[in-house]
């Protein structure tokens, strides 16, 4: 059956029976594969009377970008779908794929665009498929990585829908020549520097030739490894009941599981955590490190999207750590600092539930530790040292540097929205301005 509204309609319901209820939104590129799509919902939407938009997403790396970007609005409002322009400017940075760069970029956009609920629609298609399983098989992939694409997943404030993965590119063609359509060509789709692109235009045909149904062949196995994936992943859910702990990883309860169930939720755990796990020999390389570490001992496994260290016989998986700096000097009550990457923001906030001295810290000051502070929390007690009180708290080590102090009189006064210097409190009721740190890390 040729592809239309109607084929639409069908995969979407494949996805999910309560899809009429949704809204909707169309990746619009301009090429054939999302114009073809962008038309089929319009018409489906029209029907059904669905809400549906589109965006496109101009990454300014082609001079005729921006005419791309006015072609995509003409072609929308002649279909009856409003399209936005989102002007995005991806330079990335010396060695790092432009393609990587570019869809990272898109889709951080379009992330951030999506409405509650709402599905954002990729004209995704059979041959994509294939392209997919075929690249994660030359890159070493495992279980998850040889699933491919999805038909859905959730997605910024909704999903991200492929309804049309069961469909080969020619028969999208064959649609857009039956109704006459126009679409961008983007050179970039023809630049065999390209792994896709190498692929589209020197192995596919040859495969094509000898194997027919090679992308649907394909796509079955790809359907094969997502069901085992899934179950890999519950067993690995299995796994973490007892051993995760508040997102940490409890070292005995790891190393209870047989190896291979070890790196199964570790995989598996890394990604809960938002973290993209680490090439597998190196991870069975740290894994080996933290089970056999000293008590004391602290391991650590650095890679490009994240970090895993060990500490008090738990694991932690955290974002990339970097250094940072001093901040200027910043103060007054409501002014949050940026503390940087992945620290969130900290200031103080007037108000009368106690905390600091409002008179005495009005002209406080914000740094990161240097050594040798020191804190009296309470009145009753002696000082004591800023390393002891994070030891005694079982701060983790790696971030007892990077808890913002608060300096009044250029006297330690408090230490993140943790500690306050008795000499500086103020109870409850008076005027005060209260450490308040948004976005707190775990530092426990």
């Amino acid at each position: 059956m040729q592809f239309g509204a109607e084929c639409l309609g069908r995969a979407l319901t494949a996805i999910d029976r309560e899809w009429p209820a949704a809204e909707f939104c169309v990746a619009f590129s301009g090429g054939l594969d999302s114009t073809v799509l962008l038309h089929a919902m319009a018409e489906l939407a029209a029907v059904r009377a669905l809400p549906l938009r589109a965006v496109h997403v101009d990454h300014g790396l082609q001079p005729e970008s921006r005419d791309w970007a006015d072609s995509c609005q003409a072609t929308g409002g002649s279909a009856g779908v409003p399209v936005e322009v989102l002007a995005l400017r991806c330079k990335p940075p010396a060695g790092e794929s432009v393609e990587a760069a570019a869809r990272d970029a898109r889709y951080a956009a379009l992330a951030r665009q999506l409405r509650p609920g709402e599905w954002l629609l990729t004209a995704h298609h059979r041959d994509d498929q294939l392209e997919t399983v075929l690249i994660q098989l030359l890159r070493g992939a495992g279980v998850p990585g040889l699933a491919a694409m999805p038909a859905r997943t959730c997605f910024g404030a909704g999903f991200h829908a492929r309804p049309l993965l069961g469909i080969d590119r020619e028969d999208l063609a064959d649609y857009a020549r039956r109704r006459g359509l126009a679409w961008i060509e983007d050179p970039m789709n023809d630049e065999s520097r390209f792994d896709r692109a190498w692929l589209r235009s020197r192995i596919l045909p040859a495969l094509r030739q000898r194997w027919p149904a090679a992308g649907a062949t394909v796509a079955r196995s790809a359907a094969h490894l997502a069901q085992a994936s899934r179950l890999l992943a519950e067993m690995a859910a299995a796994d973490a009941a007892g051993i995760v702990d508040d997102g940490r990883l409890a070292i005995d309860g790891l190393a209870r599981l047989s190896p291979d169930r070890q790196v199964n939720l570790l995989r598996w755990w890394l990604r809960s955590s938002g973290l993209r796990p680490p090439p597998a020999g190196r991870l069975a390389t740290a894994l080996h490190a933290f089970l056999e570490a000293r008590r004391d001992g602290a391991p650590c496994l650095r890679w490009g999207d994240g970090e895993l260290r060990r500490y008090r016989g738990r694991l932690y998986a955290l974002p990339p750590l970097v250094h940072h700096p001093v901040p200027a000097p910043a103060a007054s009550a409501e002014a949050l600092l940026d503390l940087g990457p992945g620290l969130g923001r900290f200031g103080l906030v007037a108000g009368e539930e106690g905390g600091l001295c409002a008179r005495r810290a009005a002209s406080a000051a914000f740094r990161f530790r240097a050594g040798g502070e020191s804190l009296r929390p309470h009145p009753d007690r002696p000082r004591k040292r800023l390393k002891d009180l994070c030891q005694e708290s079982g701060i983790v080590p790696w971030m007892r540097d990077r808890l913002p102090l608060v300096y009044v009189e250029d006297r330690l006064a408090a230490v993140g929205d943790l500690w306050v210097d008795a000499e500086f409190a103020v109870p409850p009721g008076s005027p005060a301005l209260k450490p308040v740190w948004v976005g707190r890390p775990r530092i426990f």
